[in-house]
């Protein structure tokens, strides 16, 4: 059976910094792609920007960031490694666990609220009912 139930390609968009490859950078929009294109996805949007250092003496050349929104949701990941593909792939498994919390939270209808320092809601002690035996014993 064929359904009409299409999800729309997600708008990620992948740059690049420094001296990355055009294999690095298929590699990385495979990876990410079977990330972001799972069903039960909410939209997903954003960027991932991967960087090469130019200095050759550092241990973890390559990084990877990404910043994307999940239904509303912000996830931003970071790695680092020595190579183009292991800073994909430690992205990925990064990605797919914050963009699974993300999803969830989506399906569950929670939002995430500002502590009260921050302008957020504070929960309120209940009001005691008027004529009640405290109220009495301080106004006596």
């Amino acid at each position: 059976m064929t359904t009409d139930n299409t999800q729309a390609t997600p708008m990620i968009r992948v740059r690049s910094d420094g001296a990355v490859d055009e294999e690095t950078l298929a590699y990385a929009r495979t990876k990410i792609d079977a990330v972001v294109s799972r069903p039960g996805l909410p939209a997903v949007t954003g960027e991932v920007r991967m960087v090469r250092a130019a200095t050759h003496h550092a241990d973890r050349p390559w990084s990877a960031t990404a910043d994307l929104y999940v239904g509303g949701h912000q996830v931003v990941a970071v790695a680092e490694d020595a190579s183009g593909t292991e800073v994909v792939d430690r992205l990925q498994d990064r990605l797919r666990r914050q963009t699974d919390r993300a999803a969830q939270a989506w399906e569950n209808g929670h939002r995430t609220t500002a502590p009260p320092w921050r302008g957020g809601s504070r929960q309120s002690r209940p009001a005691t009912e008027s004529g009640s035996a405290e109220e009495d014993s301080r106004t006596a």
